[in-house]
């Protein structure tokens, strides 16, 4: 395993990094004052669109997407240290470069099993930051952890799907940007295979029977920039069998492909956030006085940015090796260690900004450092893609059957 950057990795890198410096760093504090002055909260600040029109300009445009008739074409590997960039403004750089969740699950989702019209209607103006999108399978009924759970009916009546359900958390939906929903609901509500009663159809969010009913808060933030997490009830909303994606059947396979990439790319952002989070530390640590001596001469300080680093310098070489195993053998193939760092990154990074925090006193909860919303974004990724119990059972399922 060699993790060195090639040429282009750090070519993008050196852009990426000096875009941060000159416009997204400085974007931070003005668009919270333009959002202040929006007709609506999840209306986009100008701001945010300038710096989409120069991540394009400068070749910093989805980068995520490996499939080079359509993105950037880089492995996981070559992704993996820009992601972790994007990290450190989690609510600024990604949308700025098109490579925001939910958006980057569902172009995946469309570039590998959407047909040609399906691709040119929703994939070609998400590929172009004209529109946003949503992924609709978290419902308030039933424990979501387990997909097969999903109550959401999608019936067929002749030519039609009419979908009858209740989502909610569902990402993106609330920025009136957003003009398609990937839903998953079952087609086959009594197949003997519990995972092939699953389906995903495209719906329009103009649909008549969808209602975007409220947006849904994250330890108390409503997280605009994302586009918010919505509660949307599916009332017999009609759509064309041609909205189907793939094949009847076929929703819950889709949603594993779907998800794997989605992991990765949330630990090498949540690591960035770790260093946006010591940084702030360190700075912190040198420019405070405590009982007559900077905190950084506290030896509890020392503790914490030692174990901070020490933390980070582990999980970046998982990830790291992660991507590299997605590349070489597959998704499938890197099963152990997509969910090793599921599980490790979120809540050493939760632990990291916790202390961070816990340095800046006062201001670490207010909203004059970004340090509680990231501790939010972080700790929210332990329930996420799958809860930390549930890829725990599966990993340790696995590491059982070498044994039996």
């Amino acid at each position: 395993m060699d993790f060195a950057f090639d040429a282009r990795t750090e070519e993008l890198r050196g852009k990426l990094l000096a875009f941060m410096d000159e416009y997204v760093y400085p974007a931070e504090a003005l668009a919270e004052e333009q959002r202040a002055a929006l007709a609506s909260p999840w209306d986009t600040p100008a701001v945010v669109e300038e710096l989409k029109a120069e991540a394009r300009r400068q070749g910093l445009w989805n980068l995520f997407l490996p499939d080079a008739e359509y993105g950037a074409g880089l492995t996981n590997l070559q992704y993996a240290p820009l992601a972790e960039i994007t990290g450190r403004s989690p609510q600024l750089a990604p949308t700025a470069l098109n490579c925001a969740a939910p958006d980057t699950g569902n172009m995946e989702v469309l570039t590998q099993f959407g047909d040609e019209q399906q691709k040119k209607q929703w994939l070609e103006p998400l590929l172009a930051g004209e529109i946003r999108s949503a992924f609709a399978m978290t419902e308030p009924e039933v424990a979501s952890s387990d997909a097969t759970n999903i109550t959401t009916h999608i019936r067929r009546e002749g030519d039609e799907y009419v979908i009858t359900g209740r989502k909610w958390y569902i990402s993106g939906a609330m920025n009136p940007d957003c003009k398609i929903f990937i839903v998953m609901g079952k087609t086959d509500p009594e197949g003997a295979d519990i995972r092939r009663q699953q389906s995903m159809v495209l719906v329009p969010r103009d649909t008549p029977g969808v209602t975007v009913k409220r947006a849904m808060q994250v330890f108390g933030y409503e997280d605009h920039y994302h586009g918010g997490h919505a509660e949307v009830i599916f009332d017999d909303a009609r759509v064309p069998v041609t909205n189907l994606i793939g094949e009847e059947g076929g929703g819950f396979a889709i949603a594993q492909a779907r998800l794997g990439p989605g992991r990765i790319h949330h630990c090498m952002r949540l690591i960035g956030m770790a260093e946006r989070a010591i940084e702030l530390m360190c700075r912190r640590a040198v420019s405070r006085t405590a009982f007559g001596k900077a905190l950084g001469q506290q030896g509890v300080v020392h503790n914490w940015i030692a174990d901070a680093r020490v933390t980070v310098e582990q999980l970046r070489l998982l990830v790291l090796k992660t991507a590299w195993k997605m590349d070489t053998v597959g998704n499938r193939g890197a099963h152990t260690e997509i969910q090793a760092i599921k599980i490790a990154t979120p809540r050493a990074v939760v632990d990291i900004i916790d202390r961070a925090i816990q340095l800046h006193g006062a201001g670490g909860v207010s909203q004059d450092f970004p340090l509680a919303e990231l501790y939010a974004g972080a700790r929210t990724l332990m329930i996420a893609d799958g809860p930390d119990e549930v890829h725990q059972r599966s990993l340790a399922r696995h590491e059982l059957k070498k044994y039996l």
